[in-house]
């Protein structure tokens, strides 16, 4: 029997089929262990000495593959091509060693790049060993991450309230958004003005011509820079004669793009399918594992984590063979186009993303996809059909004409393009990022050089520049990926943790720096400058990629990179806080504290007058208050340019007291009028914003609106209580008594009536109560022994999801609830676990031998069997300070449990109780147990 490791189940059912009776494939569920979320997981001291600790949730796992191992003869590790895959066959084997589940059988590595019979058959007659080298760049990689993160975002804590967490690669891009922030606050418009003419043939045909020369002199884009110099060439032209001076038509050619890699994939699907890049990967990695096709599962597209751009030659013939089935003979290119991958490392350089079979046409496959699936596929499919078709051949035409006016001689310019050949066309056309307007796309009417020329239209047009956008998804992955920053697969998960953190916003597909994020960025620029330096982080990646060729020693960049950094962070442990916010106060001065119109003091305080502005640190992060704070108690966010500066709305009809939209520190609100209005323990009126609208977007008669609620709609016809309606954190509502009913699409807050209102509440109460915090009973999707239970399909406040033991994860849109099959649910509850998902049953009541094990580590031992020496061995490690978990690298794991620890395990309970008694009163004496357990 041959023992195949791979990592998802879905994976494994699949691959169990291809290789049939003799092969048992089992899953790992990805990752089986990692480093401790703690310190001490990387000892810098004893040569960067890595304690791993076994995820808990895989226990179950490694113990069922320990067993078939047993049985087997040889061990396959299969999982995925790359460095992450190569590791967690490395993880598997390690600990199969410590279980002692290895005799003499035969261990290979295979690798295979696509999820089809004949791909793992063939992997199969090519075996390997596990890649050191790529092993060795990935503990390198962890130890760094680990490193960084576990040093750096403690300072970030004590010396920046409010700070998340700070990261090697996650905190360079974010000062990629933050900077192009900054230069969109310090970008100053400058005026410039265009000349276009329209102008017809003798024919009849009519094109545009933009104003390039006057008077021998060339006239570029903001050379105009002022209406009276526009008005002057304005009556030159109006009373000028035009004619042909030069009219030249050039051939040119333009040629596909190469297929997907990880990164082009993600700013397509972006730009073109509107997803984000941990949504494409979600979907891409399903179209990898399989889908079924008529009764079998097979992957339709190949490895989606790649920087490479070449195609297997068998695919490659297909896709010609495609091409002219579909398009004809004319679009395939007289020899298959080659591709060379811009990968540093050729090691991680696999095959570019293709369909596995390019004769599955996407309109086929759409009746066994969803419908972002078939999107992705479908643009998958026409990228690699396109990237071996002909070159597109245009015909690009330029126009100069001349306008005599008197003594004046002004020169125009017409630029157009024909497509003689659409080539790849037909099938793809890169998207981009930030569209201008492309002239030369133009078709121009057929025209011969001293051909005159007459006026139809004069535009005369007033410009400004217009500052650099702000990254949308796609445009930070292709920048980080020309800056070398990061890889393929982690440019999804560094967006997700920027937005997680609250360091930057997606709005309107555009990345927008947060308060919290700037202040981050600002604290690293000032004190570890070097270390968000996009040339620093470049040449660290590129020395990884060294470590994975078998270039460098793994331990000597580690060396390397921590004696500065660990110097860095030592010189700022006596920095005081109050220093480090003036620092930054004076950095973000420009951002934070916006110029006024009357020309006074921008740091003034605007409540008293008196006090002047600056930066402060709160549980919740930065913002900015007043320095006579306590007797001022004016806050508010960082930005003063944010939309949400103070600002007066007008005047209540009712009350005549002012309504002004304010600034708080937990955000914008509605106030109606001051504190003075008020009597002394009354608090001013106030209404939240909603979230989906913008504090510039609110005017007096919606802020009257919103101050007005929540409003009393009127008696209920049964009881007479009151039913009352407004706004909640989940939209607008009705309420009677304890009964909230959401308002619907039609409905109005401010004026829903008490027959609406009733009927609302009356259909709340007929659905049952509300099925918030898990009451949905949910429907089985299958028997999973392996957490001993059934996986349940449920919904939730924010969509369907599966649980089983206390884990609930969340369904991706992806998957429609209804057609959950168990190994998709068995894979999403793992992944969570994976991540940290906290199983209810596990917290249940503590058993006799765990109380037993506690009290003996609170006390000296004297109560404790004293046959049970585990459990004191691990009260020791605790007290002493050294990981429980460093165990697993040096003594085997044993599957069975010590007979002392099943003795332990039948005490009686009163004795559990005494030992705690004993424990409590022997707390000193505990502490010198400890003490000899280091000793």
């Amino acid at each position: 029997m041959n023992l195949v490791i791979v990592e998802s189940p879905a994976k494994a059912k699949t691959i169990n089929k291809y290789l049939g009776s003799s092969y048992e494939v089992l899953a790992s569920y990805g990752h089986v262990r990692d480093l401790p979320a703690k310190n001490g997981s990387v000892d810098p001291d004893a040569n960067f000495q890595m304690v791993w600790e076994n995820d808990p949730k895989a226990a179950g796992r490694l113990n069922e593959i320990a067993k078939a191992l047993k049985e087997a003869d040889k061990l396959i590790l299969a999982t995925d091509p790359d460095r992450e895959g190569e590791a967690i066959s490395w993880h598997v084997l390690e600990i199969m060693k410590q279980k002692r589940a290895l005799k003499d059988q035969k261990i290979e590595r295979v690798v295979f790049n696509a999820i089809t019979k004949q791909a793992v058959t063939e992997a199969m007659q090519h075996p390997r060993q596990i890649d050191g080298a790529l092993v060795d760049a990935y503990l390198a990689r962890r130890a760094l991450d680990y490193l960084v993160g576990f040093t750096l975002s403690p300072v970030l804590w004590r010396k920046l309230p409010g700070a998340r967490s700070a990261g090697r690669v996650q905190s360079v891009a974010l000062r990629l958004v933050c900077d192009r922030e900054l230069e969109i606050e310090k970008f100053v418009p400058r005026e410039y003005w265009s000349l276009i003419a329209t102008l017809a043939t003798p024919r009849g045909e009519s094109f545009e011509a933009r104003l390039v020369g006057a008077d021998g002199k060339k006239i570029q884009r903001l050379d105009i820079g002022t209406g009276q110099e526009a008005e002057d060439f304005k009556k030159a032209l109006e009373s000028a004669n035009f004619s042909v001076t030069t009219l030249e038509a050039k051939p040119a050619r333009r040629n596909p793009q190469a297929p997907f890699t990880t990164s082009t994939l993600q700013q397509e699907a972006s730009r073109k399918l509107g997803f984000a890049p941990s949504h494409t990967m979600r979907i891409a990695q399903r179209l990898y594992e399989g889908i079924n096709l008529g009764g079998e599962t097979t992957g339709l597209i190949t490895y989606m984590r790649t920087d490479g751009v070449s195609i297997d030659p068998s695919a490659i013939t297909q896709a010609r063979k495609v091409i002219g089935e579909d398009y004809g003979n004319a679009y395939v290119p007289d020899a298959p186009r080659q591709y060379t991958s811009k990968a540093k490392n050729a090691q991680e350089a696999h095959e570019a993303i293709r369909p596995t079979d390019v004769a599955r046409r996407p309109a086929e496959m759409k009746r066994h996809l969803d419908n972002d699936q078939a999107r992705l596929y479908e643009l998958i499919w026409m990228r690699t059909v396109a990237s071996q078709m002909e070159s597109a051949e245009l015909e690009r035409t330029t126009v100069d004409i001349t306008a005599k006016a008197g003594a004046r001689t002004l020169e125009l310019r017409a630029t157009g393009q024909v497509v003689k050949f659409d080539g790849f066309l037909a099938v793809y056309q890169e998207g981009r990022d930030d569209d201008p307007d492309d002239e030369d796309s133009r078709r121009l009417p057929a025209m011969s050089e001293g051909e005159s020329l007459k006026r139809e239209n004069l535009a005369v047009t007033q410009h400004f520049t217009e500052p650099p956008p702000r990254y949308s998804e796609a445009s930070l992955v292709k920048r980080m990926e020309e800056l070398g920053i990061g890889r393929p697969s982690t440019y999804a998960s560094i967006l997700q943790v920027l937005k997680d953190r609250g360091y930057v916003k997606l709005d309107k597909k555009r990345l927008y720096a947060e308060d919290k994020g700037r202040v981050v960025v600002a604290f690293l620029e000032n004190y570890f400058a070097r270390y968000v330096e996009f040339d620093f982080t470049a040449d660290l990646e590129e020395k990884l990629d060294l470590i994975s060729n078998n270039e460098i020693s793994w331990k000597q960049v580690l060396t390397d990179f921590w004696k500065d950094f660990i110097g860095a962070v030592n010189e700022i442990k006596d920095v005081r806080v109050t220093e480090v916010l003036d620092v930054l106060d004076a950095m973000l001065g420009e951002h934070i504290y916006e110029k006024r119109a009357d020309g006074g003091d921008p740091r003034q305080c605007p409540s008293c007058g008196t006090g002047k502005l600056n930066l402060k640190a709160g549980k919740f992060g930065a913002f900015v208050g007043c320095s006579n704070y306590p007797e001022c108690r004016y806050t508010r966010p960082l930005a003063a340019s944010s939309g949400a500066s103070d600002r007066s709305l007008g005047k209540d009809p009712e009350t005549g007291l002012e309504v002004a939209v304010k600034a708080g520190r937990f955000g914008p609100y509605i106030q109606l009028g001051d504190a003075k209005d008020y009597a002394e323990d009354e608090k001013p009126k106030r209404a939240g914003i909603p979230k989906n609208m913008s504090p510039g977007d609110v005017e007096l008669e919606l802020a009257l609106k919103l101050l007005s609620l929540p409003r009393d709609v009127g008696p209920h016809p049964e009881d007479g209580e009151m039913i009352v309606a407004g706004i909640g954190r989940f939209g607008p509502f009705v309420r009677h008594g304890k009964t909230y009913a959401s308002l619907e699409a039609g409905d109005e807050v401010y004026t829903v009536g008490l027959n609406r209102a009733v009927t609302l509440i009356a259909e709340k109460i007929a659905k049952g109560p509300s099925r918030r915090f898990g009451a949905d009973p949910g429907t089985a999707v299958g028997e999973y022994p392996a957490r001993g239970g059934t996986i349940m399909r449920k919904k939730g406040r924010y969509g369907a999801y599966v649980t089983i033991d206390g884990i609930n994860a969340t369904i991706p849109d992806s998957i429609e609830p209804e057609k959950l099959t168990l190994e998709e649910a068995i894979a999403l509850i793992e992944e969570r676990a994976a991540k940290g998902g906290k199983a209810k049953r596990a917290a249940k009541r503590p058993t006799p031998a765990k109380n037993a094990a506690r009290s003996a580590s609170k006390g000296n031992g004297e109560d404790k069997p004293a046959a049970d020496k585990t459990p004191a061995k691990k009260a020791a490690a605790k007290k002493s300070g050294k990981p429980a978990t460093e165990k697993t690298e040096t003594a085997p794991i044993k599957a069975a449990k010590p007979r002392a620890a099943v003795k332990a395990k039948k005490a009686p309970a009163p004795k559990v109780a005494a030992a705690k008694v004993a424990a409590a009163k022997t707390a000193p004496s505990a502490k010198k147990s400890a003490g000899k357990a280091r000793g």
